[in-house]
């Protein structure tokens, strides 16, 4: 952590060894990431309507289920919290030792909380407010999206293929 304290500490200059072990923990990240679409896209759904009766209970479609209760909902809220809170605090601390500009950085780390606080409030909404709430949930799995893939693309590519001096070198 104390490389991440310099406001100069780039990953395209890390060690080799350190590259290795960033680009393993953003893969396996990017297994969890697809894991979690796979989830929305098929357990969930992508409508509003599949959202509400995910959450509601109700006709999804292909079957019928009950909704969630209190209790699911504080343990499927009180997982997600701490682990992707320590995802995001690590991602987002990867993601900041790149070459984007410091707006985008810091528009994307924006967006990135953004979509996951909405995640975590969303079911809550959709189940104890209005089924209208979906909406957001699709939005903030939008935002997250957005977020998260480029705390994971951008960090890989900056340290394997872009590299002032191995391009300096081939010019």
């Amino acid at each position: 952590m104390r490389a991440f304290s310099s406001g100069g500490y780039l990953l395209r200059n890390a060690r080799f060894e350190v590259r290795l072990i960033y680009t393993g923990f953003l893969l396996l990240t990017l297994i969890g990431m697809l894991t979690m679409a796979a989830f929305q896209i098929w357990h969930i759904g992508l409508t509003p309507e599949r959202i509400a009766a995910y959450y509601n209970g109700g006709d999804s479609g292909t079957e019928m289920s009950f909704g969630k209760t209190f209790r699911q909902l504080v343990e499927t809220t009180h997982f997600h919290s701490f682990i992707m809170g320590v995802e995001y605090l690590v991602l987002a601390h990867l993601f900041i030792a790149t070459t984007l500009a410091t707006t985008t950085k810091r528009t994307l780390i924006v967006v990135g909380f953004a979509g996951l606080a909405g995640d975590l409030i969303s079911p809550w909404l959709v189940h104890y407010v209005s089924g209208s709430f979906a909406y957001l949930q699709l939005l903030s799995w939008s935002a997250e999206w957005i977020g998260f893939g480029a705390y994971i693309a951008v960090p890989i590519l900056e340290m394997w293929f872009r590299n002032d001096e191995r391009i300096a070198s081939i010019e």
